[in-house]
């Protein structure tokens, strides 16, 4: 079984050299901009600067023994106005140094696409309220797959569409800064969706059969628990939460073609409530429900956390996306919390998220992308409490491998490096490695977490020795680690 461990990572988070060589400036750029936007005043300006730090980036993966190392391709770096008719040669040489690094060392590079900084050219002409963007996402992607394509065998369209949906032009919480949350998610998703199916179709008709790889994309996946299990509200509740978060996304790409029945019957119903003429939820035509129907190889998805959801009666005004789910959730006080507010330690909700899969949508070949816990604090190289995190979550992954027959393939921990975490700045810590802000030179140093991760890959799994024995030397705490398995939590 070839299982692949690895390090996710950003464009807009790592690599600093906002305006550098010629690189146009992205919807981030100018948001970070605005004082007041980012906490602390943070920008992503210089970041970790790994687009001079080639070099001293890949030292460090093949240090951590990866087999793998997910980032993203800056848009505005490689076409600074979005358009084909701008190539920045300085960005596509950037891109091709990691490449060649990665690929010389055994790394398999997992490219994202897009990864929330679209070039601000492009939001000057409506952004992904526009259909124009479907074209012009098509011409970038298929210029990537063209000139990375021979040696990139694993891409990824978007990157958590169902935040760039509704954070970007629902909440207004991110750029675009939108702030229309009933209709604007579900038009900006429908175009999503359409601009994912025509860039796996170019990759298909296209680069398929000379390169031989694949494509997907990426949705955030929290697992949601029924308040009462044995209420059959609560449990339809849990079903209509992930139906909305995920369902919204991969029902049309890995079952019909079209949006889950829950979300059409509830949106429907409640449009009807509040007198409007049609849906706020768009339709696809046949045609296009063919188009989008089996359009990613793999399922790949974020996940750090999880919730307990209810039943519950929302108002119907203002319209909204979040009151069309019908829901409530909460979390249990007694889940470790971190520095990300809402993203609490449930290490055993990952499993029940792996085997939801695994039932909705037929077992396909699973990948995590991102998973890890952010610690706010100036300097955690001795981060005992982040190993802790990585230990159980990545227990509970293997068990829905080994014991649940999960068909999941890979396991990628946020993040190869402390970075830039959107709108909390540099506060949060994510990272394997420790990156001094203060310093120009961005130096990186390797946290405890990242000798046990090492140590984790080189076994291939968890050792039954690791698993039974206590951690209470390794977390100065009363925890320890009962033994329910038999034989090693590896990777066979």
């Amino acid at each position: 079984m070839n299982f692949t461990w690895g390090v996710s990572s950003s464009a807009y988070q790592v690599e600093g050299g906002w305006d550098a060589d010629g690189k146009g400036p992205s919807i981030w750029d100018n948001f970070s901009h605005v004082p007041g936007n980012i906490k602390n005043g943070d920008t992503g300006d210089i970041a970790c600067d790994s687009y001079n730090k080639v070099e001293e980036d890949v030292y460090l993966l093949r240090a951590l023994g990866v087999k793998n190392y997910r980032f993203s391709l800056s848009w505005s770096r490689i076409f600074p106005s979005g358009r084909n008719n701008s190539i920045n040669s300085h960005g596509i040489d950037y891109y091709n140094r990691l490449i060649d690094g990665l690929v010389a060392n055994n790394i398999t590079p997992i490219v994202t696409l897009y990864h929330w900084d679209l070039p601000q050219a492009l939001q000057d002409i409506g952004g992904w309220e526009s259909s124009a963007l479907i074209d012009l996402f098509d011409s970038f992607a298929d210029f990537c797959f063209q000139t990375f394509g021979d040696r990139v065998k694993f891409w990824i369209t978007f990157n958590e569409p169902q935040v760039i949906a509704w954070a970007g032009y629902g909440a207004g919480t991110l750029p675009p800064n939108v702030n229309d949350p009933g209709s604007a998610p579900y038009r900006v998703a429908h175009i999503l969706l359409k601009a994912h199916a025509r860039v796996y179709h170019t990759y298909d008709d296209k680069y398929r059969a000379s390169q031989g790889g694949v494509i997907a994309l990426c949705p955030n996946i929290d697992w949601v628990e029924p308040k009462t299990p044995s209420d059959p509200r609560d449990i339809e509740a849990a079903d209509r939460y992930l139906q909305f978060l995920v369902g919204w996304f991969t029902h049309p790409i890995f079952k019909n073609g079209d949006y889950p029945e829950v979300m059409k019957w509830k949106v429907g119903n409640r449009s009807e409530l509040q007198n409007l003429p049609s849906s706020r939820l768009p339709v696809f035509t046949a045609e296009e429900r063919d188009y989008i129907r089996g359009t990613a190889d793999v399922f790949c998805f974020n996940s750090y956390t999880s919730k307990i959801v209810t039943h519950s009666t929302t108002r119907l005004r203002p319209f909204s996306y979040e009151y069309d789910q019908e829901v409530l959730t909460k979390v249990d006080s007694s889940w470790p919390s971190s520095a990300i507010t809402g993203h609490r330690a449930v290490a055993w909700g990952l499993r029940r998220l792996l085997n939801w899969i695994k039932e909705e949508y037929g077992n396909p070949p699973i990948y995590i992308i991102e998973n890890g816990v952010g610690i706010k604090t100036k300097s955690d190289v001795d981060d005992n409490t982040r190993i802790f995190y990585y230990k159980t979550y990545i227990d509970e992954a293997l068990k829905a491998y080994k014991l649940d027959g999960v068909n999941l393939r890979g396991y990628n921990a946020w993040s190869f490096m402390d970075s830039f975490e959107w709108l909390n700045g540099y506060d949060p810590r994510f990272g394997l490695h420790q990156v001094d802000f203060d310093n120009p030179n961005r130096p990186r140093t390797p946290k405890r977490s990242a000798v046990y991760y090492a140590e984790i890959i080189r076994n291939n799994g968890i050792p039954l020795a690791h698993l039974c024995i206590s951690i209470h030397a390794l977390l100065r705490t009363e925890i320890v680690f009962h033994c329910v398995l038999q034989g090693n939590m590896v990777f066979a």
